[in-house]
């Protein structure tokens, strides 16, 4: 399939003091990672003071990983995307989602809602959003960075995404093998993309990596994810091995199924930085 090159991402998890950020964003550029991205959930960092923090001190792209536009007003999220597009000098990644964690549409007072109203809520707001940037005097269009694994995500992504993240769950389909599983979503995404599909980036977010399956964090997955680790092992998600064996996986996605970008979590940075090597 492609053979574009490799971009990687790394999710940061603390802000800490100003000098620790800038400490933690500066390793993360040495590591050899292309973009330093920020979640949006009550307790991590908040997304754009902390991009724009980070750019002063690196050359890098910056991403939200993703924003929840369940709980966001366009207006406002419009206002604050073209600032940060202009203090980070057109780095900005802007990557949204429809939201996942009741208590974070409760923290705000409203309603958590079906998956399809979510999702027409996320469709309705990167519209408004996108049509208020168009406004604007200079036009700031950062690229869109859609993700998930449900097949109404992917059509709407197909439509609209400049980069698609294909979250853990994609590896997951009843009677499925996981790459299977993760093969039939690209497919559903061609498929809704059409002749724009080579446009769209495609994103594997990684939420484990390690050399050996003793070592290998899997908490975080499998708080979220509810599956007994011996599934969680098997997922494109996660990736257990050698770093050069890892790469060798990592190329064969690029090859099947078109992946040139990979996201993994701030606990993982240093043991998928090996993996890098190898794919430089």
């Amino acid at each position: 399939m492609t053979q574009n090159p490799f971009r990687f991402g790394v999710s940061l998890f603390n802000v800490g003091s100003r000098s620790a950020w800038r400490a933690r964003v500066r390793e993360v550029e040495d590591l050899g990672y292309d973009v330093i991205q920020v979640a949006d959930h009550l307790g991590l960092p908040a997304p754009f003071p902390a991009l724009v923090a980070a750019a002063d001190v690196t050359t890098i792209r910056l991403g939200t990983f993703v924003l929840n536009a369940g709980i966001l007003s366009p207006a406002y999220l419009a206002r604050d995307v073209a600032d940060v597009h202009r203090l980070t000098e057109g780095r900005l990644e802007l990557g949204l989602g429809a939201g996942y964690v009741p208590a974070e549409f409760e923290a705000v007072g409203l309603p958590f809602g079906t998956p399809g109203e979510r999702l027409r809520k996320l469709e309705a707001t990167l519209t408004a959003t996108r049509a208020l940037l168009a406004a604007e005097p200079d036009k700031p269009r950062p690229p869109i960075m859609l993700g998930g694994a449900g097949d109404r995500m992917l059509a709407l992504a197909g439509r609209e995404a400049d980069i698609f993240s294909f979250s853990i769950m994609a590896g997951v389909t009843p009677g499925l093998a996981p790459e299977d599983a993760l093969a039939r979503r690209v497919q559903v995404l061609r498929e809704a993309a059409g002749d724009r599909f080579d446009a769209v980036e495609l994103n594997l977010f990684v939420a484990a990596a390690a050399e050996s399956t003793e070592k290998v964090d899997l908490t975080i997955i499998r708080q979220a994810s509810g599956l007994d680790d011996d599934h969680l092992t098997q997922l494109p998600g996660v990736l257990v091995g050698p770093p050069r064996e890892v790469a060798e996986r990592l190329l064969r996605y690029r090859e099947e199924f078109g992946i040139t970008y990979v996201s993994v979590l701030e606990p993982h940075m240093a043991t998928f930085a090996e993996v890098i090597k190898h794919l430089r």
